[in-house]
């Protein structure tokens, strides 16, 4: 194992002669970022975030504009990928058609002259931690996709790299499949104790998987921390939007005063939230702010509620929860309930929202308003 430090990593690629303007200029913007030993970092971010770029500068397959990276004590700038003791496994499997599974995964032990005996000893005993063993002597062709990344994986940790990448290894994967992987990488992890880190856009992945994640939007990190920490106490509308399915509701909003209490209203809505106290001193009467809600923080009332009549735009039945949206205004304002009862366009239900789960951000900046 061994800790990775990124030190005000940048990456900016020449785009002379291209018509095409980019929107910011550097694909990775200042990262800094250290992962302890044996630990599992996910990158998340939209597409064109530089989660990936980052991850080819750490393997050393892509050029560093600036900044250091340190596997351990060892500063790898310009050290060639094959010595830098990693093991990478690729999104798109990359095996050797012409070569067997087990040839697949001794491949870079034998490129390295290891003994035979000691490659068949080592071959045998990551097949059976992958689950693989019976694949052994099938060639590529005909594995399914989750049997290939298995392979794909088997062959990237064979070698007993001290840092693992991971390059959205599930993207190609069915939906039961990918649950099934990432059940499979995390039993994994936790049996080789191997220092990883795993670039997905798929925010269930780094929750599932992750100790820590670091999210990323146009080249810079928003945000690092715990699955409950960018969860519950996200730094800015990004993160909220991006972390939780369904996604937060963030729903710009105009505070008003009443006697003396503050409350949130929405243009053209009848819906008013009471303002916890703790925001007081933030705010004034007629203060404009985006006000954030996650799903799970609104509630169906029972009919002698106080909760707001609102009406039901959209019902979805997911089997194991439901899933109602109202309008709020020109937003369509989603809660989750268990109740079983079912719903269609039109009905009327009684809203209640917790509103001390409620987060307020900045309608300029996106920034997190902190109490």
């Amino acid at each position: 194992m061994a800790k990775l430090e990124l030190r005000n990593l940048y990456k900016r690629y020449d785009n002379t002669g291209k018509k095409k303007k980019t929107v910011n200029a550097f694909a990775v913007n200042g990262l800094n970022l250290d992962c302890r030993d044996g630990e599992f970092i996910a990158m998340l971010g939209p597409s064109g975030c530089g989660k990936t770029t980052t991850l080819r500068m750490i393997a050393g397959l892509e050029k560093i504009t600036d900044g250091e990276i340190f596997i351990g004590d060892t500063l790898v700038n310009n050290m060639h990928p094959k010595d830098r003791k990693i093991g990478l496994a690729f999104e798109d499997y990359a095996l050797y058609p012409p070569l067997t599974v087990y040839d697949n995964i001794a491949f870079n032990l034998r490129a390295k002259g290891v003994d035979k005996a000691e490659i068949d000893r080592r071959v045998m005993e990551i097949s059976r931690l992958l689950k693989v063993e019976e694949l052994l002597n099938m060639m590529p062709v005909k594995l399914s996709g989750g049997q290939k990344q298995r392979v794909n994986i088997a062959r990237a940790i064979v070698r007993r790299p001290e840092l693992l990448l991971m390059d959205e290894p599930l993207s190609h994967l069915d939906g039961k499949m990918r649950q099934a992987m990432r059940t499979e990488i995390k039993r994994l992890h936790n049996e080789i104790k191997c220092t990883s880190v795993y670039v997905t856009h798929d925010q269930l992945e780094a929750m599932s998987l992750a100790d820590r994640i670091a999210i990323m939007d146009l080249g810079v990190l928003q945000q690092f921390g715990t699955p409950m920490e960018v969860y519950d106490d996200p730094v800015n509308e990004f993160v909220a939007a991006f972390i939780g399915e369904p996604p937060m509701n963030i729903l710009e909003t105009t505070v008003i005063k009443i006697e003396d209490e503050f409350y949130f209203t929405f243009a053209d809505s009848d819906l008013r939230i009471l303002v916890p106290h703790r925001y007081y001193s933030k705010l004034s009467d007629g203060f404009k702010v985006k006000m954030g809600v996650r799903p799970m923080d609104l509630y169906v009332g029972k009919e002698d509620s106080k909760g707001v009549p609102e009406r039901v735009a959209v019902f979805e039945n997911l089997g194991d929860e439901r899933r109602i949206g109202v309008r709020v205004g020109e937003n369509l304002m989603m809660l989750i309930t268990d109740d079983e009862k079912r719903y269609a366009r039109g009905d009327v239900i009684k809203l209640e929202v917790n509103a001390e789960k409620t987060h307020l951000f900045d309608i300029q900046t996106g920034n997190r308003i902190r109490a």
